[in-house]
């Protein structure tokens, strides 16, 4: 049996209590194997957990009970904390919080330089971090003055030159417009399959878990449905259910079905529609 890159045993998550309240249990009985290489979204609306969950795998939490394993790393052991986040590179909604430098390249360099790294490898890895994004001509370039999604590459780019093994990534495109949505998600993907990274993509976006491998959906600090994207979005009135939109297309099908049409559940794509409906000769 394939051995986890990332697993989580029996977790449970419990925000301590505040103002007199309880404590907030956001995460409830996980159990969940990520493998070498995979493309993983997780899904799931807002106080589903699905943030409490990315921020275990570098340890920037740890379990109330149970057990997360990174690379063979238990994430409660202290001393393994610093090599944990060196396996696991974690990027977030607003990359302005994570842009450290005047410059481009310098932004870049500061996760190996921190790791006291040497300075060619350090150059190294800038350059082969930018081109994997496709930013290396803004290499020079004040980060704070790109677009959105050229911050949120540059932010990705900074992860890639620590090496990671898996990159973590809570809701990358929520402060995004369309164009830069596409742009990032161009790039995780192409880390993904070009790169072999493998990728943990928490998101409320519909559209943008159709290409992973497989799709995790949350609710109350559960893992409620997994599988891959055809699966679980066949399970159109489930995801209704749980306050959760699907892909227009997806959406257009389940309407067509119940108005006589022959069209199998879990289309996802326009050209599956289309390729339905006007199918060639």
């Amino acid at each position: 049996m394939r051995e986890a890159l990332i697993r989580f045993t029996d977790v449970n998550y419990i925000y301590a209590k505040t103002h007199g309240e309880e404590g907030l249990a956001a995460l409830k009985d996980v159990n969940l194997d990520v493998f070498e290489g995979e493309f993983v979204a997780v899904l799931g609306h807002n106080g589903s957990g699905k943030s409490t969950l990315a921020k275990h795998v570098n340890a920037l939490l740890t379990p109330t009970s149970g057990q997360v394993i990174v690379a063979g790393l238990d994430t409660k052991d202290q001393e393994k904390v610093w090599e944990i986040r060196q396996k696991v590179g974690m990027v977030f909604q607003n990359p302005d919080n994570q842009l450290v430098a005047t410059t481009v390249e310098e932004d870049v360099a500061f996760g190996p330089e921190n790791l006291g790294v040497p300075s060619e490898e350090i150059q190294r890895r800038v350059v082969t971090a930018l081109e994997a994004v496709g930013m290396l001509s803004y290499r020079l370039h004040s980060p704070h003055q790109l677009s959105g999604g050229q911050k949120q590459r540059v932010a990705i780019a900074g992860v890639i030159s620590m090496l990671p093994k898996c990159i973590v990534l809570d809701e990358p495109t929520a402060m995004l417009d369309p164009n830069g949505r596409a742009e990032v998600m161009s790039t995780i993907h192409s880390l993904n399959k070009e790169k072999g990274i493998t990728v943990l993509h928490i998101t409320h976006h519909m559209d943008e878990v159709i290409g992973a491998d497989r799709v995790i959906v949350m609710d109350q600090g559960h893992i409620v449905l997994e599988g891959t994207p055809r699966d679980v979005f066949s399970q159109v009135e489930l995801l209704r259910s749980l306050h959760l939109d699907v892909p227009q297309v997806t959406d257009l099908a389940e309407r067509l079905r119940k108005r006589g049409y022959n069209i199998p559940q879990g289309t996802l794509t326009v050209n599956e529609m289309v390729m339905l409906l006007c199918p060639s000769d």
